[in-house]
């Protein structure tokens, strides 16, 4: 695979703000120091991350629209 699309992405993402989400969670782990998933290419964290996505190897762990409705657990401010 020369270059990532979107489209080449979207094959396994349900639309592009998940798809920019799970890019962006993923690339965050590559800089903190994650093995990367695919082979090594000299690519970018942001670029790879993509690769990964592409490649069907990175995913989320539940429902995206479940996790965009507001089905998770957060804890109100304290006054």
């Amino acid at each position: 695979m020369a270059r990532v699309t979107v489209e080449d992405c979207m094959l396994h993402v349900d639309n592009r703000f998940a798809l920019v989400f799970l890019a962006f969670k993923r690339a965050r782990q590559l800089i903190a120091g994650s093995r990367p998933l695919t082979d090594v290419m000299k690519n970018k964290p942001p670029v790879l991350a993509l690769r990964e996505i592409a490649a069907g190897k990175v995913k989320f762990d539940r429902d995206v629209r479940e996790a965009l409705s507001g089905k998770f657990d957060i804890k109100p401010p304290k006054p």
